[in-house]
């Protein structure tokens, strides 16, 4: 009976296997290794072809049908890695009704030795055999990425230029500034820089040198242009606030209610976080935010290992931020209250801690406030 009972779930084992045709991209700057199975113990077919030449990859679908025997209409399941090309390729293969998945490339199982083999072609055939687990049912086999709509990811291009321009202009400010230190000059970068640089005097009380000055007019002119940029996107973002009516808008102008969250904030969060994602479940917020603890028990061993810092570095970023802006506009409410009475009394490290916990509180009680309008409890709101 046990020996009936194998025999039929290797069947349905095979079956249920060879009902798609997997398929598996490592992908490169130059060329793509594509690797092919049909979910039995068969070696994989592997293949190499420019990257992105999309007719080279339907073609080596269609002969990787035939070398495995299937029907022209099989279904195909495929992966990659998520990483420098983005999604586009996931809604070109979605778009020819192929069933593909995105897949965080840091959970990604590894051999743990300290020397392994590792190539584009073995990499390939691992992803085609965990594809088939996951296929399968294995659902844990490793994390799938949630690719936004078209619309979601171009709304974030707002405010991922506006973070680089602030760092371009901080950036051209310290190397001002640490130029003149270098002659003895201490000064601040302001708005009537250029005024003042043809009175400053070096160290020995002569005037700054004349290629330095040069340089240092087009460092101030390269700043400008970054702030002029950036006023241009600020500008942009309040129009949008104020004339659309979209969805992600309206949870913006949501956010702003609350005391302690601006327009900075409110955007990120929103177009990053809460205006395309969908939570069931507190642990799935702070899943995505990467700010969920990650303890180590082996035997008697057992310590803390931080927080997993596997989601958005934006959004956990500007939550730790929000949360130290909680504390000091928000000190009434139930959260501040939390924190003040299990860590402020504790040591620089363990405030830090602190805030990382608040963060993550914090984040849950903003997700359910867009949610359901539950407003945290004891927050105050901005006078309308």
């Amino acid at each position: 009976m046990l020996k009936k009972d194998q025999a039929a779930l290797e069947t349905e084992h095979t079956v249920n296997s060879s009902s798609y045709l997997y398929m598996a991209q490592e992908l490169s700057h130059k060329k793509w290794k594509l690797c092919f199975s049909d979910g039995r113990a068969r070696q994989p077919r592997v293949v190499t072809i420019d990257a992105r030449d999309l007719q080279g990859m339907k073609e080596q679908i269609e002969k990787a049908r035939k070398r495995f025997g299937m029907e022209a209409g099989v279904k195909v399941r495929s992966c990659y890695e998520a990483g420098r090309d983005g999604f586009w390729l996931h809604r070109f293969l979605t778009g020819k009704g192929i069933e593909n998945v995105v897949v965080d490339a840091s959970s990604i199982e590894v051999n743990r030795r300290s020397k392994h083999a590792k190539t584009d072609r073995m990499d390939a055939e691992k992803l085609v055999r965990q594809l088939i687990r996951y296929v399968q049912g294995e659902q844990t086999v490793w994390s799938v990425v949630r690719v936004p709509s078209v619309e979601a990811e171009d709304a974030r291009q707002v405010h991922r230029e506006m973070e680089i321009l602030k760092k371009e202009r901080r950036s051209h400010r310290a190397r001002m500034e640490s130029l003149l230190i270098t002659h003895g000059i201490d000064i601040q970068v302001k708005s009537q820089f250029l005024k003042e640089l043809d009175g400053l005097k070096i160290w020995n009380g002569e005037p700054v040198p004349e290629q330095l000055k040069a340089r240092l007019v087009r460092e101030y002119e390269r700043m400008r242009a970054a702030e002029a940029d950036l006023r241009i996107l600020k500008k942009q973002q309040q129009e949008q606030v104020r004339e659309a009516k979209t969805p992600a808008i309206e949870k913006v102008k949501l956010l702003q209610k609350l005391c302690s969250i601006g327009m900075t904030s409110s955007w990120t969060f929103v177009m990053e976080f809460f205006g395309w994602r969908t939570f069931e479940n507190r642990r799935q917020v702070a899943g995505a935010l990467g700010i969920t603890p990650m303890p180590y028990q082996s035997g008697e061993s057992r310590r803390e290992q931080g927080i997993s810092r596997s989601g958005n570095r934006r959004i956990r970023a500007m939550a730790v931020e929000i949360a130290w802006m909680w504390l000091r506009l928000q000190p009434d409410s139930k959260l501040s209250q939390w924190y003040q009475a299990r860590f402020a009394g504790g040591g620089p490290r363990m405030r830090r801690i602190g805030i990382v916990a608040m963060a993550r509180r914090l984040m849950i009680d903003l997700w359910r406030y867009l949610e359901t309008g539950t407003v945290p409890e004891g927050a105050r709101m901005k006078a309308a």
